[in-house]
């Protein structure tokens, strides 16, 4: 060990040297591409390999109540992985990159660059209805952040690589270079130079690169635009993606309400149970909700509706149109639902495959009502992909995201214009209602989440425990002025705390304010500290954001705030060593 720790150190001196960090980390930024194209193709490949196993042998009718038992064995497996061989929580995709951005200097912890795609290719193989993008970034992520720190990669340098890792992920799974460098400063919200871009580029080629390699070369979702955009169809783009922006909406606070009734739930296999029941019963009415939907998709983007009664005991009222659109209704419903209870109940998985559902079944559902009743003859397809981009702008609050996948994905690059119409009113409808999306409320809510705004972002890597200063001399409140003279006599500070035997802060006495009388000697055995402290307001707790303190010493202009916890006295937070520490953080932020 000693002997691979002292090799590392010797490369480690050799590359400062020999190599400057631009180079490096242009080299890294391919090579992390390269790995998480590797996890892309190892992810899907899983999957693929596991609904085949468990599928292929569906051609009687009583093998279909599988579909109820499936998805419950595969999120059981995923909590028994976790708890007893993996022994911690492995998290849900894209969030472990945001959280680790914001609040823990970019480092992931190193059991994600595997452990993503084992509970992910589990939950989804086995029917969870749930994607495999999130824990695909996560997993990219987590190898950016691990490499980063194993070549002592510095704060920035360290984020850069992440970033790089987390659009590398998003281009291998999607087969969508441009996507992956969208998303990341669109989803990710980083706030990243125009010297960074050449890294994320070389990440995201190569991983686009080496998912090509090994999955092909064609578009995700193969389509055929036959019909270009015309202006007599405007309205109905708009239209559509108010449409979208609403089922957004939707799909949000289903997601909200259902994770807030699972976190309510104190034992994880009581939460599987649970989930397990909903999501079984849901999938074995509606088959089409079983894993990521890829299928079910493509034939939305063909004006196809078969997936709604493929393999369902509703199979004979296919050619029925009432309940074609009832059934549009339900699937969409529905599936916010089924995503939402896989998470629940411990799956792991991410948003885009079922927000991707749901758009192209909203845009075929809004076109073959405007054409059944005569309003509008609409191209099934074009509205299935709009409607895709539609969801994708409003669930997850990225409308340039939204419109770079779909015409990477597609091939539909002739649908720019109304794919920008649909995705900008979708993400501005969105926005009225609910102001994070699905990945960032979490954060949000624990003000957590990192920002465009670079002042918050800084104040939001500083933590109040690492400020706090403790040299302060304290005393008794009944203590004589004499004896707070002797404590003034050795402090170094202008403030003298007030505490009590238990430690609890009663007051603080400024020495600028008994500067009249501390030379007074006749006073000394006469006036009693209790008479001269004060107690200060506002206190800070070390839990609280940076933020909030820094809010703090704008609205007082205190120049030091004491810390208190759980009753306690700890010590005091300056305003000049808080900005002296944001000054310090902001030089390793920024570039160099």
């Amino acid at each position: 060990m000693a002997l691979q720790s002292s090799f590392i150190r010797r490369f480690l001196i050799w590359r400062t040297k020999r190599i400057d960090d631009r180079k490096f980390i242009i080299f890294l930024s391919i090579l992390v591409g390269v790995v998480a194209g590797f996890a892309a193709v190892i992810i899907k490949n899983s999957v693929h390999f596991i609904q085949e196993l468990l599928t292929k042998s569906f051609v009687t009718q009583y093998q279909h109540y599988l579909y109820f038992i499936y998805p419950a064995i595969g999120i059981l497996l995923v909590l028994i992985f976790t708890r007893y061989i993996l022994k911690r929580k492995v998290g849900h995709g894209i969030p472990i990159a945001l959280y680790a951005i914001s609040k823990d200097n970019g480092k992931i912890k190193p059991h994600n660059m595997f452990s993503s795609i084992i509970t992910s290719a589990i939950t989804v193989g086995f029917g969870g209805s749930v994607g495999l993008e999130g824990p695909t970034v996560a997993t990219g992520a987590a190898w950016g952040s691990n490499i980063g720190r194993f070549f002592r990669l510095n704060y920035r340098q360290t984020l850069l690589l992440l970033a790089c890792a987390s659009a590398a992920s998003m281009s291998a799974i999607f087969k969508a270079p441009i996507t992956g460098i969208v998303f990341v400063l669109e989803v990710m919200m980083l706030d990243l130079t125009l010297s960074s871009l050449l890294p994320l580029l070389f990440a995201s080629v190569s991983a686009a690169i080496t998912s090509y390699l090994f999955l092909g070369m064609d578009v995700l979702y193969p389509i055929t635009i036959v019909h270009k955009f015309t202006i007599d169809n405007l309205l109905y783009y708009i239209l559509l993606g108010i449409l979208t922006g609403m089922v957004s909406v939707y799909f949000t606070r289903v997601y909200k309400f259902i994770q807030s009734r699972f976190d309510a739930i104190d034992k994880s296999y009581t939460k599987w149970i649970v989930g397990a029941v909903v999501l079984g019963v849901i999938i074995f009415f509606f088959p089409s909700l079983y894993g990521e939907g890829y299928e079910a998709i493509n034939g939305c983007l063909h004006g196809d509706n078969s997936h709604l009664f493929n393999n369902s005991i509703f199979y004979d009222l296919k050619d029925n149109m009432l309940f074609v659109f009832i059934f549009f209704l339900l699937v969409i419903f529905l599936k916010a639902i089924a995503t939402s209870v896989t998470f629940g109940a411990g799956g792991v998985g991410g948003f885009f495959a079922p927000t991707l559902f749901i758009g192209a079944n909203t845009g075929l559902m809004f076109a073959k009502f405007m054409n059944y009743f005569g309003i509008k003859e609409l191209p099934f397809s074009n509205f299935a992909l709009i409607g895709m981009a539609g969801l994708i702008a409003g669930v997850l609050q990225a409308p340039l995201t939204a419109i770079f996948l779909i015409a990477e994905t597609t091939g539909g690059y002739e649908m720019f214009l109304p794919l920008m119409i649909a995705s900008s009113i979708s993400f501005a409808t969105t926005r009225i209602f609910e102001k994070y999306s699905v990945y960032t409320y979490q954060l949000a809510r624990r003000g957590e989440l990192f920002t465009h705004d670079k002042d918050k972002v800084v104040l939001s890597l500083l933590k109040v425990t690492q400020l706090i200063e403790k040299d302060f001399l304290t005393i008794n409140e009944d203590a004589t002025l004499g004896d707070l003279v002797k404590v003034i006599a050795k402090s170094k500070r202008n403030i003298v705390p007030v505490i009590d035997e238990e430690n609890k802060l009663h007051g603080i006495v400024f020495i600028n304010d008994i500067r009249e009388i501390m030379f007074q000697r006749e006073l000394y055995d006469k006036v009693f500290v209790k008479e001269l402290m004060f107690m200060p307001t506002p206190t800070v707790s070390p839990d609280e954001s940076m933020e909030d303190v820094a809010r703090k010493f704008q609205s007082t202009h205190n120049y030091n705030l004491p810390v208190i916890k759980d009753g306690k006295y700890v010590g005091f937070v300056s305003r000049a060593n808080v900005f002296s520490a944001y000054r310090d953080l902001l030089s390793k932020f920024s570039e160099d």
